[in-house]
């Protein structure tokens, strides 16, 4: 292959890509192994906001669909398309979950989440909810597994709420839900009150 027809990955191209192989659902992206064509200045912030060279995304429905066609293998994220696969630089985790519902109750309860793209998760054995506390701080960043490998970090008003429905399991505080319970903090580490 000459050095000419090589192209230069585009946010546009990807979107195009992505349209054309679009149909219901989420596309089957573990499945697809297209040739590497280089990494795209998209990143996903923290907070949930993409940024493409340097500028938030503004519309709604193309994040959307990026958000579909990305997949992480190992610590790297890519957007992928039958026809090729970018590098994108993602700060925390590719997700937000910005709300959640609460079905039932005790160890019968199930938190189903919804991220900043609309994804609706239940959390279980399946979807586990994962807290990573920072070891010089100790504040928690609460996860959630959304879809092969990809997760949601759990916003802060959402995980307060969380925190005012937890209960005490096996010397853990934490969450039940689908069956499974999730630790978020061993319970004599609780401060008093």
């Amino acid at each position: 292959m000459s050095k000419e027809s090589i192209t230069t990955p585009s946010a546009e191209g990807i979107a195009a890509s992505a349209r054309a192989a679009k149909g219901k659902g989420l596309p089957p992206v573990h499945l697809w192994n297209p040739p590497f064509c280089g990494d795209l200045d998209m990143r996903i912030a923290r907070d949930g906001t993409w940024f493409y060279l340097g500028t938030p995304i503004g519309r709604p429905e193309l994040v959307r669909l990026f958000s579909t066609i990305l997949r992480r293998d190992g610590d790297d994220y890519f957007l992928v398309t039958p026809v090729e696969k970018v590098g994108i630089t993602v700060d925390d985790a590719p997700f937000v979950a910005v709300d959640f519902e609460v079905k039932g109750d005790g160890e019968a309860q199930k938190l189903v989440f919804e991220t900043n793209v609309g994804d609706h998760v239940m959390a279980g054995p399946d979807n586990p909810i994962r807290v990573v506390r920072d070891p010089e701080t100790g504040e928690p960043s609460p996860y959630v597994l959304v879809r092969a490998n990809l997760e949601a970090l759990i916003d802060r008003k959402s995980f307060y709420r969380l925190v005012d429905i937890g209960t005490h399991h096996d010397g853990w505080f934490g969450l039940w839900s689908g069956g499974a319970f999730f630790g978020v903090i061993p319970s004599d580490e609780l401060p008093e009150g």
